[in-house]
């Protein structure tokens, strides 16, 4: 199994649109493209991204496959419009909780 870590800021104003984006359009999209979201984090205090989120895919070239799709390139253009200082990586996935 890999993970896609992901992390980025939200867009001052855009809150809500971007909380109703997540749910309702970009984790059903992660899952219906074959990635499974195992977790998200919202930074409340401190330094460091506000918002990190992992999904996994059952190896490198399933998640290479999926981040290759229009579908995908469509949700992160759609992510863009509401999130800053976007950041990700391919790691392999482990049980214990993995930062960018």
């Amino acid at each position: 199994m890999v993970k896609l870590l992901m992390s980025w800021d939200i867009k001052p104003g855009t809150e809500s649109d971007y909380f109703e984006f997540i749910v309702r359009e970009f984790a059903p999209g992660m899952m219906k493209l074959g990635m499974q979201p195992t977790e998200a984090w919202y930074t409340v205090f401190g330094d460091g991204p506000q918002i990190l989120q992992g999904s996994i895919a059952e190896d490198l070239p399933t998640m290479k496959a999926i981040l290759a799709t229009e579908e995908w390139q469509t949700l992160q253009s759609k992510l863009f419009d509401y999130v800053t200082n976007f950041d990700s990586k391919i790691v392999r996935a482990n049980s214990r909780f993995q930062l960018l």
